[in-house]
């Protein structure tokens, strides 16, 4: 009843005016002379307090939901994060996962334990790896030899089509094995190149270090210490100044580091975006055959220069030049190693050449259709002087674009 409710609240009691009763708000101090108008004014001050209350709860609840989501998403988007900065270091073999051993004898296991390799055949090369890495040489058994000089006789006797090929000679093609497959190939490259360079009289000063092809830890060493030394420290950077022990990838930037630091000339090429119909790069096609045909007054049909193998570079992947055909119909075609390609099937150009196996070096242009391309390639050998200044020049350098 409301004379309950209104003592609770403190009401007044009546107040008398010219012998008239007031009656008075106890909330608001409102003066009415009509008790039951009074009374219905106080019931309303009730329910907009009650109204106000329930208001404020809802939104206190609004308030504390928002919150919540909030944080919720926060989270949400912290281990997205993590998730892909986690996928990107397996990716790129930076994950403390183990590098090219722990890689190895995992492979190895798993083929014993899947009948395809017997145990005695796992501790063989087991301990193969083991001496190899011991004394950092490459044990050789992913190197086809030879392919470079049976395609020079081919060339001069078979090939029909053919106006003109260049050659690098004495190039080696070196495949990842269980112990690098699918991070090895930048190295493979650098294998590749290398065992041309050790037969070249030109470079044999810069190499006097390296009497044979280095195993691929022995390569990550020399990168490492191509850091070292100044050169690329974006690069060191972005691995931590460590590859060792890790399934890194590594590209054109490391390359270039490496052979810089060894004395050798060297540049990258870029060719950052396609010059031909259909995504293609006649401009790399260009500046290869310019790279090779530097003797202009040499006219035989096959040229054995004596310029390096070229690295080539694009998204996920790196190859090897060793060549360019010049065919009758105007035409050309790069000759390209893949690291990628087995030794069995690179066995099989070494010993017979033909339409079918060529296809395994073979690159027209409408097979090299990726956006960007770069290259590295050689061309001499730095002096101390030269070389003191690209090491300097390292934090600044920038790529030289071809448009």
């Amino acid at each position: 009843m409301y004379s309950q409710r209104s003592s609770s609240a403190g009401a007044q009691p009546p107040a008398r005016e010219n012998d008239q009763e007031m009656y008075e708000c106890p909330m608001c101090h409102l003066v009415c002379t009509d008790y039951p108008v009074l009374q219905e004014h106080v019931e309303l001050h009730l329910e907009e307090s009650s109204f106000l209350e329930g208001r404020n709860l809802h939104d206190l609840e609004l308030a504390q939901h928002i919150q919540n989501e909030e944080v919720r998403q926060r989270r949400e988007a912290s281990r997205r994060e993590r998730e892909d900065f986690q996928k990107l270091q397996r990716q790129y073999g930076v994950d403390g996962s183990g590098g090219y051993k722990q890689q190895s004898l995992k492979n190895m296991e798993k083929e014993v334990a899947r009948g395809r390799m017997k145990p005695s055949e796992y501790h063989k090369r087991k301990a193969d790896m083991m001496e190899s890495l011991a004394f950092g040489i490459d044990d050789l058994k992913t190197r086809t030899s030879g392919i470079t000089e049976v395609l020079s006789h081919y060339y001069r006797s078979e090939s029909k089509d053919i106006k003109r090929v260049w050659l690098s000679m004495g190039v080696d093609h070196y495949y990842c094995s269980l112990e690098d497959k699918g991070w090895g190939c930048g190295y493979r490259n650098f294998q590749m190149m290398l065992s041309s360079l050790l037969r070249n009289g030109t470079y044999q000063d810069c190499l006097k270090d390296l009497r044979s092809v280095p195993y691929i830890p022995t390569i990550q060493t020399l990168i490492e210490n191509s850091w070292r030394e100044g050169f690329d420290p974006q690069g060191a950077s972005h691995f931590n100044s460590r590859l060792q022990g890790t399934k890194a990838w590594i590209g054109a930037c490391e390359i270039y580091s490496l052979l810089t630091s060894l004395s050798l000339k060297c540049q990258i090429i870029d060719f950052h975006q396609p010059t031909g119909p259909s995504e293609t790069h006649p401009r790399l096609f260009e500046w290869v055959l310019n790279y090779y045909n530097s003797d202009k007054g040499n006219s035989a049909k096959v040229v054995c220069t004596s310029k390096p193998p070229i690295y080539l570079q694009h998204q996920g992947h790196s190859r090897t030049v060793f060549g360019i055909e010049e065919r009758k119909n105007k035409t050309f075609a790069l000759l390209i190693f893949d690291p990628g390609c087995p030794s069995q099937e690179m066995q099989k150009l070494s010993k017979d050449v033909d339409g079918n196996t060529l296809r395994l070096v073979r690159r027209f242009a409408g097979g090299l259709r990726h956006k960007q391309y770069q290259v590295v390639a050689i061309d001499g050998v730095l002096s101390a002087e030269e070389k003191l200044a690209r090491r300097q020049a390292s934090q600044l350098f920038v790529a030289q674009r071809i448009p």
